[in-house]
C-alpha cells in the first residue's frame, strides 16, 4: 500500500491563512492563542501553531474544532474564504 500524501490541500491552505487572519485580529500572540487551545483540552504549542499557520502541519479535525473554540468562532469559519483572499 502506497504511502499518503501529506500535501495540504485547498481547504487547510484556507484555514491556515484563517486562523493567522482572526489570531492577528484579536491581537492574540501565537504563545496566547496556543494556551487557549491548551487550556480547552487539545494540548498545542505556539511552534504547532506557527507551523499550523504556514502550512508546514497539517490541522486535524481536532485541532480544527480547538482551535475555533479558542477563537470564539464557529469551526465552518475557519473553512470559508476570507475576506483577505
Amino acid at each position: 500500500m502506497a504511502a499518503r500524501s501529506l500535501e495540504i490541500g485547498p481547504s487547510g491552505m484556507r484555514a491556515a491563512r484563517t486562523i493567522e487572519i482572526l489570531r492577528t485580529e484579536r491581537g492574540l500572540a501565537q504563545r496566547e492563542l496556543a494556551a487557549r487551545v491548551t487550556a480547552i483540552g487539545r494540548p498545542m504549542t505556539n511552534t504547532m501553531l506557527s507551523r499550523i499557520e504556514r502550512a508546514q502541519r497539517r490541522c486535524d479535525i481536532d485541532d480544527l474544532v480547538a482551535l475555533a473554540q479558542a477563537l470564539r468562532i464557529s469551526p465552518l469559519a475557519l473553512l470559508q474564504e476570507t475576506r483577505a483572499e
